[in-house]
């Protein structure tokens, strides 16, 4: 295995070849959209890229739903998800798996992390966490929240005790600093990396930066998990050897290796494709409206077609290629 090293921005890259780079046929690829909204041509690209990668290795791509957020996850939108899938072409293992059915495991990682001591209570709300931000320049974490500065990391047994007792809601936050120190001691002073691959048959092992994250929420007020520790425990459980999603997610790779590090949990093989975007580089959203495949369905749109389109735009970046007339 051809192995050099070189820098690239702040994260130390080292430049891979051979087996480990290519899936095989033991491979399991997974899609895991939320039902909170129609898919739209990001989702079509995502789900066909893992598609195709699982195909041409010969292994499996698994479906998840991620409906952990019970308040916005409609059973329409699960419906719809299969049929969109069926439409493109995408066959997928049974049996499909719902987030919202593995809460206890969740809780079971949660209680993990706590008896590490790399977890504290968080009563802040919303607005103590937005104008703590403001006081330090707008600071923002690495999905364009307030980035967190440990408003209560510093209380103690009796203040936590009594805001408990008043039911006072909270998240469960991770001390990064106290996180960073655990792995540190298990990986026996090795750095925290992951591999990405690349689209040719090439990978990277990169160095793992989780700090970028600040003291990340792994337990909601409202939820026993966040999507970082649910993504993580379900992975691991399915035995998803390979990630494969948009660049959006690039960032918050740092932050899921160290949970499973922490977690102990299997460390699987990254790619971020690169995401459908408009001609204002504006990343595609359920929750702007933007075309739905269900609305192209309907429009008359062929499959194949919607395929073609998706390639030109891969090679041009122009969003004028997705003209339906």
């Amino acid at each position: 295995m051809k192995r050099t090293k070189k820098l690239s921005g702040l994260d130390r890259v080292e430049e891979l070849s051979g087996d480990v780079c290519r899936p095989d046929r033991n491979a399991v690829f997974r899609f895991a959209p939320s039902p909170n909204g129609l898919l739209h041509l990001g989702h079509a690209h995502s789900a066909l890229t893992n598609y195709e990668m699982a195909k041409a290795a010969g292994s499996k791509l698994l479906l998840r739903i991620e409906d952990i957020d019970t308040g916005r996850s409609r059973p329409e939108f699960v419906a719809a998800i299969f049929e969109d899938l069926a439409w493109l072409g995408i066959e997928w293992e049974q049996e499909v798996v719902y987030q919202s059915d593995r809460f206890d495991l969740y809780r079971e990682a949660a209680e993990v992390l706590e008896n590490l001591g790399v977890l504290y209570p968080c009563f802040a709300s919303r607005q103590e966490l937005a104008l703590a931000a403001e006081q330090a320049d707008g600071a923002k974490d690495e999905f364009g929240g307030p980035l967190y500065f440990r408003v209560s990391r510093g209380l103690t047994a009796d203040d936590v005790a009594a805001r408990k007792t008043a039911g006072q809601p909270f998240a469960m936050r991770l001390n990064m600093t106290r996180a960073v120190e655990v792995a540190d001691e298990r990986l026996g002073g090795e750095q925290l990396t992951f591999i990405e691959t690349n689209d040719d048959e090439t990978c990277r092992r990169i160095d793992a930066n989780p700090g970028r994250w600040g003291d990340e929420v792994i337990v909601r007020k409202d939820t026993p998990a966040s999507y970082h520790l649910a993504v993580v425990v379900d992975d691991a459980a399915q035995g998803v050897t390979n990630v494969t999603r948009g660049t959006d997610l690039y960032a918050a790779t740092h932050l899921h290796r160290l949970l499973q590090v922490l977690l102990d949990l299997p460390e699987p093989v990254y790619h971020h494709h690169q995401l459908i975007v408009d001609d204002d580089m504006r990343k595609l959203s359920k929750s702007d409206g933007d075309l739905s495949l269900a609305a192209l369905r309907a429009q008359g749109v062929a499959p194949n077609v919607l395929c073609d389109h998706l390639e030109e735009f891969l090679e041009s970046r122009k969003m004028s290629f997705f003209s339906w007339s």
